[in-house]
């Protein structure tokens, strides 16, 4: 008898008990759902106060990108601008063609 208690108490001691006592939806739309809801709730978003912001960097970058745009445009020709046009439209359209 004590051989009996002692492994009931063994398996008893083995066994989890579940995290939680909700039950999952059948429907799949609805796991669904319910997974991305979790997933997503507490998410903090973390953003950089403005006040963190080195404002002398903040600026030098965004007047290099004013600049760099047309200062390229500039510098290359009309023939290199139109072959650069002509890759990156094949690169857009490329897994959209089928050849059957």
């Amino acid at each position: 008898m004590l051989d009996n208690c002692t492994s009931l108490a063994y398996s008893h001691a083995m066994m989890r008990e579940r995290s939680s006592n909700t039950k999952r939806p059948r429907d799949l739309n609805q796991l669904a759902a319910n997974i991305v809801n979790d997933a997503t709730r507490d998410a903090p978003v973390e953003e950089v106060p403005a006040s963190e912001k080195n404002p002398h960097a903040a600026a030098l970058g965004r007047l290099g990108g004013k600049k760099g745009g047309p200062a390229r445009a500039i510098s290359l020709s009309a023939e290199r601008r139109s072959e650069i046009a002509r890759k990156a439209a094949e690169a857009r359209w490329h897994d959209k063609r089928r050849d059957d």
